[in-house]
């Protein structure tokens, strides 16, 4: 028999460090945009033991209250005293934020047509999917992901009275039989109170966390386990490691199933293409799969700063093609607009309904529990039309 052919993703739990910071700068960016929707925004944020570190540029005519926001952010997790991680009400917050540089504003907000809003950076962007799970994104990620929100979910409901906000999965999946997929391996770990009996705490997080997601997605519970490995994590959260927004780029969008253009998502508005345009590569991807053109898909944008047209657009089916890829790059090339400003109203993206702050948790893409804009298969109908007349 043959080596098993294994893939493996990750996910961790709003109380990660990393996702803290993700979500407080994502918090200040909707605070922006709500009273100001062509504010320019770019946050970063960085917390360690009782401080916390607001930096960047905003270029805005809202009136921010910056600690404010943040110590609800904490709050809301969960993180309430410095024991458990960081205290909300007891940290200390420093705010160092300035306006945007005037030499990037004059390359993005240029044109008095708003249609050829310059791009916010040069950078490619990547968008994928594929037709192994409803959501059209790899099984790996999206079982990593609900391990995390069902545990985080069964905290805040009171049914782990032993967890702390802070947490981390691990799915390995066996594709050496494409029409058979197994879970082979999991691993997770979830920050506890001090006196939790470790085998106890195991045993509750196998019960109530990882067999019934595996169960959800009617696959085999004969996996191996690691639960909490090292026996011990009552230190997490920003007392245990330093946390910085855009270190969980991978945990955001595909598992490492496709590429990464190397940009993060949080802090940003969406003139930076890092974010917009990862949002709309995915948003053609998912539509060409589910379209049948193929059953993997994979998108590249590439920009320029202060240009608003893409410099590039590519196109990968891994063989799984169902029609000729040069159709298909055709078809993209004429049904989406991917200019900055036409991502942005395509999805919008800078009203207030729009909350950024609610996908930093569990990934940004195929979300059960969010109806996001740029999810929608609306462009299936014209890409088979466009292919049946092409032809």
């Amino acid at each position: 028999m043959g080596r098993k052919i294994l893939f493996t993703s990750e996910s961790v739990g709003e109380g990660h460090p990393d996702k803290v910071c993700d979500k407080i700068a994502d918090t200040i960016l909707d605070a922006a945009l709500k009273e100001d929707p062509s504010s320019r925004v770019a946050i970063e944020v960085l917390a360690t033991v009782e401080k916390v570190v607001i930096a960047g540029e905003i270029t805005s005519k809202a009136k921010i209250d910056y600690e404010k926001l943040a110590r609800q952010v904490l709050r809301d997790i969960g993180y309430t005293s410095p024991e458990i991680g960081i205290g909300a009400d007891t940290c200390q917050i420093e705010v160092l934020v300035k306006e945007q540089s005037k030499d990037i504003a004059l390359g993005v907000d240029s044109s008095a047509d708003l249609k050829k809003l310059g791009a916010g950076d040069q950078g490619m962007m990547f968008g994928y999917a594929s037709d192994e799970t409803e959501n059209y994104m790899p099984l790996p990620i999206v079982m990593a992901h609900k391990i995390v929100r069902t545990a985080s979910s069964l905290r805040h409901e009171g049914k782990l009275p032993h967890a702390r906000p802070d947490m981390k999965s691990q799915v390995t999946i066996d594709y050496t039989s494409p029409q058979h997929l197994r879970v082979d391996t999991i691993v997770f770990s979830c920050q506890h109170d001090e006196n939790v009996n470790i085998e106890d705490f195991r045993k509750e997080l196998k019960e109530k966390v990882l067999l019934p997601v595996v169960k959800s997605f009617k696959m085999n519970t004969d996996f191996k386990s690691f639960i909490n490995p090292t026996g011990r994590f009552v230190i997490g959260g920003p007392k245990g490691d330093t946390g910085l927004t855009g270190r969980k780029i991978i945990v955001d969008t595909y598992g490492g199933s496709c590429p990464h253009g190397g940009g993060s998502f949080s802090g940003k508005d969406p003139s930076k293409v890092d974010r917009s345009a990862a949002y709309a590569a995915r948003y053609c991807a998912k539509n060409i799969v589910a379209a049948s053109l193929a059953s993997r898909c994979q998108v590249q944008l590439s920009y320029a700063i202060g240009v608003s047209e893409p410099v590039s657009i590519a196109i990968e089916t891994f063989g799984t093609e169902k029609v000729k890829k040069e159709l298909i790059l055709a078809a993209v090339e004429e049904l989406f607009d991917f200019t900055p400003q036409g991502i942005i109203d395509k999805f919008s993206l800078t009203r207030p309904s729009f909350k950024y702050a609610d996908l930093c948790d569990y990934g940004h893409f195929g979300r059960p529990d969010l109806d996001l804009p740029f999810e929608k298969l609306d462009m299936v109908d014209k890409l088979k039309e466009y292919i049946a007349r092409a032809k």
